[in-house]
């Protein structure tokens, strides 16, 4: 399958894109604190029907990360410009996440260039809890060792029946995380965690009438089920997946299922 790479200027700040696969296409979002190779699992399936355009948001990954805050409008922007680059007219998006986050931000800023959604694990908006989350990863990332903090990251986002047979995994991403030679800028994931902070769409999630489906996982205490559910409830005929023993990453912990689930809901035909 080919594979193409590249760069395209932002507003002054590059952004790598990879292309993978033919057909219609699809562009992928990540979550923050991950680059585009994080899809790769996802990736191997989609590339079977579509032409896969992944990207390296702003602050993570082979792309610059410029001193924030970033913003979810930023962040489409950024998106768009690939876009507009590649000739992308409109695209099936799949966010999760922040990424999520910035697939809504694209949806509702520039309406023409989105023609499907898919929304993994992502919000609205925050309440002030999850705010306070967000604000004390960026000063724990600061203090702690690389491994001891992709530990805690890990608590969040993995539920707890995968701890019971992927305890060698999970150790194994402590010890890239200590061994990572380019680890993310604190400057870019200060950024996007700010980004993730002051996103709000909810006034105009009726906005969004294109086929969008969420999917959730109903052990996440990250971005915890309620979340999903103002989306499903703002996006008219908005379809909603749930994975009752996933985290925040069930789109890894239950990775056959769902991208069956995503891959039949993005290959359906328009009535």
């Amino acid at each position: 399958m080919s594979h193409i790479e590249g760069y395209v200027n932002s507003g002054g700040c590059m952004i790598y894109y990879q292309i993978i696969g033919q057909g219609k296409p699809l562009v992928l979002l990540m979550g923050f604190g991950a680059d585009g190779n994080v899809w790769e699992k996802h990736v191997e399936e989609y590339q079977k029907h579509f032409q896969c355009v992944i990207l390296d948001n702003r602050g993570v990954g082979k792309s610059d990360a410029p001193n924030g805050p970033y913003t979810t409008t930023m962040m489409a922007l950024d998106t768009k410009a690939v876009m507009d680059h590649l000739k992308i007219k409109n695209a099936a998006v799949a966010g999760i996440s922040m990424g999520g986050a910035i697939a809504q931000s694209l949806a509702l800023n520039y309406p023409e260039r989105v023609n499907r959604l898919v929304l993994i694990s992502t919000w609205p908006s925050f309440n002030n809890y999850a705010k306070t989350v967000y604000e004390n990863l960026k000063k724990l990332r600061r203090v702690a060792a690389p491994a001891d903090f992709m530990e805690l990251l890990q608590l969040w986002i993995y539920a707890p029946p995968y701890y019971d047979s992927n305890i060698k995994d999970l150790k194994g991403g402590q010890q890239s995380a200590a061994e990572n030679p380019e680890p993310q800028k604190q400057s870019g994931f200060d950024g996007q965690l700010d980004a993730c902070i002051n996103h709000n769409s909810v006034a105009r999630l009726h906005e969004i009438k294109i086929p969008t489906l969420i999917t959730i996982g109903m052990m996440d205490i990250f971005t915890p089920p309620a979340f999903s559910e103002v989306l499903h409830q703002g996006i008219k005929n908005s379809k909603i997946e749930k994975f009752p023993k996933g985290g925040h990453v069930h789109h890894w912990e239950d990775l056959e299922r769902f991208n069956k689930v995503t891959t039949d809901f993005l290959l359906e035909v328009e009535n």
